[in-house]
């Protein structure tokens, strides 16, 4: 019997997508066991109250903290850091993240004024729900975007998903598999009709080719990491500005 070497790289390519999207079940079993139990946890201490923005912004981390732990985790069991490349940005490089930002809420805005003109909307994410005192909650959302969430959620998809899939495939199927990824984890925080939740899926999947390209552009997952903080921190700094 001779080997098959079209069917060996088929079944390679099959794992290294399978274990790449692991990675993103790995990250959410990791969260989710830590996420309720810690905070429920600094409730029962009387650190902070539930209901309130010090709860709300305490599971985020939380949340974010396992997620970090997941994607670094994986990345020491598999030896494979090299596929999450990490750098410090350099003058172009800033350059871009400061740009690219800006430009990704403004192709946000553009893309609902869009659907609006069709008769549709997005549903809402709840992560921009506030939680007691919204100026406040807003506030220090700007931070933890910029210093926990854009950061930690492109290691997690862009640096090991993606990279990870860049194994198997070209960019552009590896950017595509990961942005889907992406736009999909965030349906069951989104509310609204089914409509509404998946036309939120889809921009966020857009979204997430942007950040996608800029990995593959740059070679350096600081950079989408940094633009994604960008926009999330630009989105809450509107919203504090309506609640003020």
């Amino acid at each position: 019997m001779s080997d098959d070497p079209s069917g060996s790289a088929v079944g390679e390519r099959v794992f290294r997508v399978a274990s790449a999207l692991f990675a993103i079940v790995f990250a959410l079993l990791v969260a989710s066991a830590i996420t309720a139990p810690g905070a429920d946890l600094a409730a029962s201490l009387g650190l902070v109250s539930e209901d309130t923005t010090g709860y709300r912004l305490l599971r985020t981390l939380l949340q974010f903290a396992g997620f970090a732990v997941a994607a670094v985790g994986y990345l020491a069991i598999t030896g494979e850091w090299e596929i999450a490349r990490v750098s410090r940005p350099d003058a172009r490089e800033a350059a871009i993240i400061v740009g690219g930002g800006v430009l990704l809420f403004a192709f946000q805005y553009g893309a609902l004024l869009l659907l609006d003109q069709v008769g549709l909307s997005t549903g809402q994410n709840q992560a921009v729900v506030p939680a007691g005192d919204p100026v406040v909650y807003y506030l220090a959302m700007i931070a933890v975007s910029l210093a926990v969430v854009g950061p930690v959620e492109e290691l997690l998809f862009r640096g090991v998903v993606q990279g990870g899939v860049r194994r198997a495939f070209d960019a552009v199927p590896a950017v595509l598999i990961a942005s889907l990824a992406f736009g999909l984890i965030h349906l069951p925080s989104v509310s609204g009709t089914m409509v509404e939740q998946w036309a939120y899926v889809g921009v966020v999947i857009v979204l997430g080719s942007v950040l996608g390209a800029l990995y593959e552009w740059t070679d350096n997952v600081v950079v989408p990491g940094l633009v994604h903080g960008i926009y999330n921190a630009i989105t809450y700094a509107v919203l504090l500005a309506q609640a003020v």
